[in-house]
């Protein structure tokens, strides 16, 4: 087959790539822990079920407008009322099959062949591809000091003329850092002053933990979100655990609806319209549901940030956010894929390299299983690298031979 030099240039996704070799290992009997997965186990809100099975009983599952269906960009509208303390209208909403889609969209929408996209270190995987794909130049700002949160110097010595976008993701995934409201107010300031788009990626702005907040993009934007450079991109996967419904929106200027509007009509025509039920009444609701899960997820970072804390050799700063963490595993290999992939075969623990994040020598692991994955998971790991462990564990039926990394 002879594919595009686009096509053969843009990599697999690390994280899908890893669900299914989950899956596979599951499918063959190992007992393997998925601590690379981004999703929690949690049903999905009884409203949406109900919401989805009405919209199907009425048989009338036909095309939507392009933009989303009117009474879910309502429910976004209030929703970003409520959150944001931004009032907006339904020319400035689109509904996307997924948060990622809407990224997609936007920078399809903004970007010419070799205009760079800022990306701070580290990164959801995403980003470079996407912005690849678009024939940009993804250009990644890491902190001069090697930390987990770029400083304002740091993004401001990497824009260039041909400096298009700067994309930030807070709370973030890998780290789980929650930007602070200074550093929020100095990049929108920043962004709308030089002209530059602002994609501020907020899908888990609600899973935030120890009373904290993420700061909303909009305090600090200009008043009038048809002169704003902010755009904002949300959806149902994370805070409503609904990864499988594919609905996400972007919140944008109505010239910029307008014209992603016409990109996802040539393309995904518009999302499902049985999936736009099922958001709908996510959002409209019981909203404690997003608290609950919340809880359980925080519950689940104390377990295992106490499990790594007594992981010799391992530093790892307390994610605010999300549900992961990455932890600087550098004292036993730098290598991050070839330590993902030892933990897989000895242990089998599924990890993802931070290598994908754009940070060698971490690895991102997710707390949104369960308390007993995430225990396990950890004690494996511990086994499989600390020299004072003993030589052979069982895992399951299968015996277990430490080896050297």
């Amino acid at each position: 087959m002879c594919v595009s030099l686009l096509a053969s240039s843009i990599a697999e996704s690390p994280t899908l790539r890893l669900n299914e070799e989950a899956e596979l290992l599951r499918q063959r009997g190992e007992p393997v822990i998925h601590l690379g997965i981004g999703e929690p186990k949690n049903k999905a809100p009884i409203n949406a079920i109900l919401s989805s099975t009405a919209k199907l009983g009425t048989g009338d599952i036909k095309y939507s407008p392009t933009d989303g269906i009117p009474s879910l960009k309502k429910a976004i509208i209030r929703y970003t009322e409520e959150n944001y303390d931004k009032l907006v209208e339904p020319e400035n909403v689109i509904v996307t099959s997924g948060a990622k889609q809407a990224i997609y969209n936007i920078l399809f929408a903004l970007l010419n062949p070799q205009d760079e996209v800022i990306i701070l270190a580290p990164y959801w995987v995403s980003y470079p591809e996407i912005v690849r794909m678009l024939y940009g130049v993804p250009v990644i700002v890491t902190a001069e000091n090697g930390g987990l949160h770029p400083r304002m110097i740091d993004i401001t010595r990497a824009v260039s003329p041909a400096t298009k976008v700067i994309i930030v993701n807070s709370p973030n995934n890998p780290s789980g850092l929650v930007f602070g409201r200074d550093f929020i107010r100095e990049i929108v300031q920043f962004c709308e002053k030089k002209h530059i788009y602002l994609i501020m990626d907020d899908i888990y702005h609600k899973l935030v933990f120890d009373g904290k907040k993420a700061p909303s993009c909009y305090e600090f934007a200009a008043s009038d979100i048809e002169e704003s450079r902010v755009i904002s991109v949300n959806g149902v996967s994370k805070l409503y655990g609904m990864t499988g419904f594919r609905i996400g929106w972007a919140i944008a200027p109505s010239s910029l609806v307008r014209v992603m509007a016409n990109i996802q009509a040539q393309t995904t025509s518009c999302a499902s319209v049985v999936l736009q039920a099922a958001a709908e009444g996510a959002l409209t609701g019981i909203q404690s549901v997003v608290e609950n899960l919340r809880l359980t997820i925080e519950n689940n970072r104390n377990v295992i940030m106490r499990e790594l804390n007594s992981f010799v050799g391992i530093k790892t700063v307390p994610p605010d956010g999300t549900f992961y963490c990455f932890p600087d595993f550098s004292a036993y290999q730098s290598d991050s894929v070839k330590l993902s992939e030892f933990l897989l075969k000895k242990a089998l623990v599924v990890t993802v390299p931070g290598k994908e994040f754009g940070m060698e020598g971490r690895l991102r692991l997710s707390f949104s299983g369960t308390v007993n994955d995430i225990v396990e998971g950890v004690a494996r790991m511990k086994w499989a690298l600390d020299s004072s462990s003993p030589n052979e564990i069982y895992i399951g039926d299968r015996k277990m031979v430490r080896d050297w990394l």
